[in-house]
């Protein structure tokens, strides 16, 4: 494990109450269950911005423009 930092996190009280039952189920800490989850937020954000730039080459159409166009092919 890496140098770890404390902060203060204000959790709602459900929240805290399901991550404290969760620790206790599954034999982790609080922090871990925390550093976890944040963790995947991370992860699944830097998945998204990889494919909005993998996608930045593709043509933009406006909604308006795109709604128009399943009219026209009787998607709508």
């Amino acid at each position: 494990m890496t140098e770890a930092r404390r902060s203060t996190v204000y959790l709602e009280a459900e929240l805290h109450q399901a991550l404290r039952l969760k620790a206790a189920a599954t034999d982790c800490s609080l922090s871990e269950l925390i550093n976890d989850a944040v963790r995947a937020a991370l992860a699944e954000d830097e998945e998204d911005l990889r494919a909005v730039e993998e996608r930045s080459g593709e043509p933009v159409m406006a909604y308006e423009e795109f709604l128009g166009y399943l009219q026209a092919n009787g998607k709508l």
